[in-house]
Parts: C-alpha cells; sequence; structure tokens
C-alpha cells in the first residue's frame, strides 16, 4: 500500500509538472510570437520612413537640378545680352539696362556716375505718395499759394489752377504724365504737410532700397546743386515702382481724363510727354511701353522707360542727353536704339 502511494504521488507530480511546462511553453509562444510582430511592424515602419526620406530626397534633389538648369540658362542668356548690348554708341552720358524680373544690370555707360534727375524725382514722388494714401479717390483744394512759387520757378504744369478740387488719382497722373509740378506739391501736402516733410521720407525710402548715391531736395526735380542721384539708383528706384500696380498702370499710360474742375468745368485730358514727344518726331517703337520723361539744362534730357521684347520687360534709364525741348529727343531716341539691339539679339 505504501509502495502503491508513493507511485501515485510521483505520478500526480509528473503529471502537475507536464501541465506547468505545456502552460509555460504556450506563454513563451504567446510573447515570441508578439515580439515577432512587434518587430515586423518596426521594419515596416523603418522601412516606410526609409521610402519617405529617399523619396523627398530624389525630389528635392530633382527640383534643385530643375532650378540650377533654369538658373544656367538664364545667366547664359544675360550674358549673352550682355556681351552683345552697347550703350557706349547712346548720346545719352549715362545709361542703366535691367532685367525687370532679375533685377540684373545687363549693360550700362557710367551707371555710378552722379547726374541730376530732373522730373525723373517724380517717380519718387509718385510711388511714395501711393503708398501713403489709403483712398486715391479722395479728394484735395489745391492751395493758392505753391503756384505762385512753382510759376516763379518756371515750372512744368498739367494745368490745374489754384481751388481747384482734384482726386489723388488725377494728381497721380497729372504728376507722371504732363510733368505737373503742381500735383507732385499737393501730394506732398496731402501725404505730410509741407514738401519739406515728404522730401525727409523721400530720402528715407530711397535708404532703404539701397540708393545710396542720390540725396533729394524737392518733390518736382527742379534743379538743386544737392539734388542728385546715379542712373543705377533710378532703375532700382522704377523697379521698385513698377511692382506697385496703379503705379504700373499710370506709367504705361498714353493719356488720361482728368474729372471736371473749377477751372475745367468739362474736364480736359493730358497725355504722357514721351509719347507726345514720339509722335511729333515720327518715332514708333512698339517695344517701348511707358516712360517718363525729364529735362532742365542741368540734367540734359533725362527717360526712364519700360520696354518689352521678346517676352520680357527691361528697365531702361538714361541721363544727360544732348538737346532740349525744342530739339530732337535724343533720350528717346537712344530707348529706340535699345530696342532695335533686343530685338536683333532675340532674332
Amino acid at each position: 500500500e505504501i509502495a502503491s502511494c508513493l507511485v501515485g504521488s510521483e505520478m500526480c507530480i509528473r503529471d502537475r509538472y507536464r501541465e506547468k511546462s505545456v502552460e509555460q511553453r504556450k506563454r513563451m509562444v504567446f510573447f515570441m510570437s508578439k515580439r515577432r510582430r512587434r518587430k515586423r511592424r518596426k521594419h515596416m515602419l523603418m522601412g516606410f520612413i526609409l521610402f519617405l526620406t529617399v523619396t523627398y530626397g530624389l525630389l528635392a534633389l530633382g527640383t534643385w537640378a530643375v532650378g540650377n538648369l533654369l538658373q544656367k540658362n538664364r545667366e547664359t542668356e544675360q550674358g549673352v545680352l550682355s556681351e552683345t548690348l552697347n550703350l557706349q554708341k547712346l548720346s545719352s552720358k549715362a545709361a542703366v539696362l535691367t532685367d525687370l524680373s532679375t533685377g540684373k544690370i545687363l549693360a550700362e555707360k557710367k551707371g555710378d556716375e552722379r547726374i541730376y534727375p530732373a522730373s525723373l524725382t517724380k517717380i519718387m514722388t509718385a510711388v511714395l505718395a501711393m503708398e501713403k494714401l489709403d483712398n486715391l479717390d479722395d479728394t484735395t483744394v489745391l492751395d493758392g499759394d505753391m503756384f505762385r512759387e512753382l510759376y516763379a520757378q518756371g515750372a512744368s504744369m498739367a494745368s490745374f489752377a489754384p481751388q481747384d478740387q482734384v482726386s489723388y488719382r488725377d494728381l497721380l497722373y497729372g504728376a507722371l504724365l504732363p510733368l505737373g509740378a503742381e500735383c507732385c506739391e499737393a501730394l506732398a501736402r496731402v501725404c505730410d504737410g509741407s514738401e519739406e516733410a515728404f522730401v525727409k521720407e523721400m530720402n528715407q525710402k530711397a535708404k532703404k532700397l539701397g540708393m545710396k548715391h542720390t540725396n533729394f531736395k524737392n518733390v518736382t526735380g527742379l534743379h538743386d546743386k544737392d539734388h542728385y542721384t546715379t542712373a543705377e539708383d533710378l532703375s532700382l528706384l522704377l523697379e521698385y515702382a513698377l511692382k506697385n500696380q496703379e503705379f504700373y498702370e499710370i506709367f504705361t499710360a498714353k493719356s488720361h481724363s482728368m474729372a471736371p474742375t473749377a477751372s475745367h468745368p468739362e474736364g480736359f485730358t493730358v497725355y504722357s510727354t514721351m509719347r507726345q514727344e514720339m509722335e511729333q518726331n515720327g518715332i514708333s517703337e512698339p517695344g517701348i511701353l511707358g516712360g517718363k520723361t525729364g529735362y532742365t539744362s542741368e540734367a540734359g534730357l533725362c527717360l526712364g522707360s519700360l520696354l518689352s521684347l521678346g517676352g520680357k520687360e527691361y528697365i531702361l534709364i538714361t541721363a544727360d542727353a544732348p538737346g532740349s525741348h525744342e530739339t530732337e529727343p535724343s533720350h528717346i531716341l537712344d530707348a529706340a536704339e535699345v530696342c532695335r539691339q533686343l530685338s536683333l539679339i532675340g532674332s
């Protein structure tokens, strides 16, 4: 009996051991399976991350390669232009041609030498006023005192008269198309109360634009020995101004109808001085989109123009060309010559 009890106990122990071993094996299999699943998920995640990294890298490389190719093409094209263009033959003593889309100077002639800007000053006057005025359809009454001073200085006028009530928009057209000095003076007074205060802001704006060799003394461009700039600086200014859509529209306009005023009950029309001179002298050049002329005896004939040839736009600044308002427009003939050179390169 004792022996059979011992045998039974031993069998019972073995059965329990077997059961425990089976449970442990099942538990080990479960944990190992779980660990394998985790590893699989980890490997899949790492693979996905690697795929995204490679894909992003290839896209970045492709974008860089395309951008680099386009940049090289632009540099090659601009290099060809620079080698082919010749501004030395222009009658203007200073000239700068700039690619409007890139801001790169393509050709120049004494572009860094000091010049007097004459009425090209009004480019700064107009664009600064546009940025300061909230509503161009608002109006102001023109003071009589400013007319007496401008008449005494022999300034070019847009045909407004004292006490005319004029919109800011019409003042801007008057400043840029027919060289209206009274329009510039009125804009300065509306914006800052006086010409002196507005001129101070003009010089601050010039510094911000990188016009390192420019100093303004008035808003019209009437001669002052301390009122000076360079063709390069004026190119920077016009490039900046043309980014303003309102300025672009006025700068390229051929004419503009002014609203009725006390002195012009039926209104009147102003015309681009450049366009008028082109028509009067038989200059037909479709590549000249718009421009601003200027003249004083000290500054010579000046022109800031926007050219368009071959689907590209260019800024041309010319200054100190020989002649006057009574002679052939050598500054506009220079612009036509540059258009001719650009068209030959394009063909």
